[in-house]
């Protein structure tokens, strides 16, 4: 039988690369006890008025079908949290609805790029990038980034790899998996190289509000650059929802219909009665929200504070997101093999660095979605077992 190239472009990039993950659930429905640091699922509650407005509005028959652009209460939403934190007027007309970041990211990729173009990521980048990227047609350039910029993209190394074919910059600040948080000035500079070669910046922002000491700053807030900018996010992280599948892209007002255009190619509409959830959401502050900020800020101290000092383990406190990606190079292992070793060995699931690209390797990445207790003893049988390979050298 035939089958479209599409497939085979996305051979080995989907599920291929939560191998340990998987490997870690299948023992632990055995019965082995294990330690899950892998999956970026926040394990605190979400708002009890946003489940709440889900119900009721479920109950009372908001489950028809909705428009491709998304249910217009919803919409203002978005536009509404938008603009206040960018601090301009971003219309409901810029906004899309989608089944989360993922299908907003596929949404404005498929609409941006196809076969021939190039798509400029930063390296590490989160697992999927590549069957995103990959799935247009489109080639994938990673942009290096160093542990000792603390993976801050720099402009200068973004210009270097611009050809006449690249199109698309695809952004991920605060970055999963590196914690990376880039500055107004560092995004300005970036924007600069964007607009003399006149690429799109899309820019992944679902942990913008999980930021630490670091201030949050997008591309699309910025007056010079929001013409090419795409803000794509969704409440998965920030409101401890990801089941929900909620999110949106929002970008220049030509873009909207181009978009929605794609998006109703996929799924026509969404659910009426999660969208009133968002728009709770994204309408009022909550202290669950707040608490996980805080939770993820404390948990990632005192992860590094376990971590702190020992040669065989070296790592930095993130500057935002929900990870910390420690350095077990000084092991003599890949971030694969330590990963693997530490499930076998230490009954802890960590995610290795080489499935966050080549710039990824030798690292492990950590979520920080434990309870303090657990998260201490993770970190003790990390570091004892890098020790041990350290002092065996």
């Amino acid at each position: 039988m035939r089958y479209a190239s599409i497939s085979d472009r996305l051979t080995g990039l989907g599920s291929d690369k939560w191998a340990v993950h998987m490997a870690g659930r299948q023992r632990s429905l055995a019965g082995e006890p294990m330690i899950f640091l892998s999956i970026g699922e926040p394990d605190l509650p979400p708002p009890a008025a946003v489940l709440d407005q889900a119900v009721d509005s479920l109950r009372s028959g908001r489950t028809k079908y909705s428009v491709g652009q998304g249910e217009p209460g919803a919409l203002r939403a978005i536009a509404g949290h938008l603009s206040r934190r960018g601090g301009w007027e971003v219309l409901p007309e810029q906004v899309l609805y989608t089944a989360g970041t993922q299908h907003g990211l596929h949404v404005v990729l498929t609409t941006l790029v196809e076969a021939g173009d190039e798509v400029l990521v930063p390296d590490p980048y989160y697992a999927t990038y590549e069957g995103l990227v990959a799935s247009t047609g489109a080639t994938f350039v990673p942009v290096p980034t160093l542990p000792e910029h603390n993976f801050h993209l720099r402009p200068e190394v973004l210009e270097s790899l611009v050809t006449p074919r690249s199109r698309v910059l695809l952004l991920n600040t605060p970055s999963n998996p590196t914690g990376a948080v880039l500055s107004e000035a560092e995004i300005d500079a970036i924007g600069e190289v964007c607009e003399r070669h006149d690429l799109w910046i899309v820019c992944d922002e679902v942990y913008a509000d999980i930021t630490f000491d670091a201030p949050f700053c997008s591309p699309f807030d910025r007056p010079h650059l929001r013409e090419r900018s795409v803000s794509v996010a969704s409440i998965s992280k920030s409101h401890a929802l990801p089941g929900f599948r909620a999110g949106w892209a929002a970008g220049p007002l030509e873009l909207a219909p181009r978009i929605t255009s794609v998006a109703e190619a996929m799924l026509f509409g969404s659910q009426p009665f999660l969208a009133d959830a968002v728009a709770v959401a994204l309408s009022h502050e909550h202290e669950e929200v707040l608490l996980l900020k805080r939770t993820f800020r404390e948990r990632a101290l005192a992860l590094v504070d376990a971590l702190q000092g020992s040669d065989a383990v070296k790592v930095h406190m993130p500057e935002g997101g929900m990870f910390v990606m420690p350095d077990i190079r000084p092991t003599g292992l890949t971030g694969e093999q330590f990963a693997w070793k530490l499930l076998d060995e230490c009954g802890v699931v960590v995610m290795p660095g080489e499935s966050f690209g080549s710039r990824g390797a030798g690292h492990i990445r950590i979520a920080l979605t434990v309870e303090a207790d657990v998260m201490a003893e993770a970190c003790h049988r990390i570091r004892t077992l890098a020790e041990a390979l350290y002092a065996a050298r």
